[in-house]
């Protein structure tokens, strides 16, 4: 798939709370000019390797930028008694550290003590989206590493299991609208979904139906056979979509046909607005790029950190 740059919308300026215009597209060109190439080669790299690494990668910057803004505090070990947000029970099956790892490493050779933990992941995330044939577009950086990280504060991430109220007043905390739910849901069209995170769709759904009556039964009855009630297969799943590994619009098609993995995926059909902008990004990959690239912009404009780590893994 030929990788589309969105020029169009590269360099547009959201309203965000918290030093949102602090970030600029050119932040590290006089410091830094190379750290574009060395993220991109450390996420290329680790991807011709190992095919789940983009939805990784997508998945960690979010789950970094929903607890206390990108500040890269998704990054840092546990260390003593304090449980690091890599160790709560949302964030138990994130992987490929070890990219951002790379990359910090490349990048502290070349320009030391200069760019980020928390812009490395976002430049990662966007350079995950780009090989997987998805959009271009220039990511604002300056972002400062936070020192906090809490296994605790993983309540904080939207479930699988959410409702649509639940999720609109999770996304309009971090000061994201409707269409950015649905957009941002979009990244569900890269990775692999656990038993655990759909279990509730497929046994014991209510005192009436065993299995989600929205689900299309063919469907359900294959995730049934992967997923038995008494699941004992530690990493049995299956795929977010049917292209999992290249980011296109499948997601919001699967959607409408009663495809979906999660309930909240499901819950986007739940109310006129979002239902209609399912169907408009169903129907046009461009328009669902388009708003993609905005959402990511504004999600990653949420900052909180206060310095520059040398290791990822450790606060200085």
């Amino acid at each position: 798939m030929d990788v589309v740059v969105a020029l169009s919308v590269a360099f547009l300026v959201f309203p965000f709370p918290s030093a949102a215009g602090a970030l600029s597209p050119s932040y590290y060109d006089d410091k830094c000019p190379q750290h574009k190439s060395i993220v991109w080669s450390a996420v290329e790299k680790a991807t011709s390797n190992d095919k789940t690494v983009p939805s990784a990668l997508l998945r960690m910057h979010f789950h970094d930028c929903f607890i206390r803004g990108c500040d890269g505090s998704v990054l840092l070990d546990t260390k003593g008694k304090n449980r690091a947000e890599k160790d709560g029970p949302p964030n138990i099956s994130l992987h490929a550290f070890y990219v951002i790892d790379n990359a910090k490493k490349a990048l502290e050779a070349e320009c030391p003590g200069v760019v980020s933990c928390a812009d490395i992941l976002a430049i990662a995330a966007r350079d995950a989206i780009v090989v997987s044939g998805g959009p271009y577009w220039e990511v604002p950086n300056g972002r400062k590493d936070g020192r906090v990280s809490l296994a605790s504060d993983t309540r904080q991430l939207p479930a699988p299991v959410s409702n649509i109220s639940q999720l609109k007043q999770s996304f309009g905390q971090k000061g994201l609208s409707a269409k950015d739910l649905v957009a941002l849901s979009g990244g569900h069209t890269l990775g692999f979904a656990h038993c655990s995170s759909f279990q509730n769709r497929i046994h014991n759904f209510n005192t009436t139906h065993d299995v989600d009556p929205t689900m299309n039964p063919s469907f359900a009855s294959g995730l049934r056979s992967v997923c038995p009630a008494h699941n004992k297969v530690r990493n049995a799943g299956a795929p977010l979509d049917s292209s999992n590994l290249i980011f296109d619009n499948a997601y919001y098609k699967l959607l409408l046909q009663g495809k979906s993995m999660f309930s909240s995926d499901q819950a986007l059909l739940a109310t006129p607005k979002t239902k209609a902008l399912v169907s408009k990004f169903a129907s046009s990959q461009k328009a669902f790029e388009r708003a993609f690239v905005n959402s990511m912009t504004k999600m990653s404009s949420l900052t909180g950190g206060e310095e520059i780590r040398r290791d990822c893994r450790v606060v200085n």
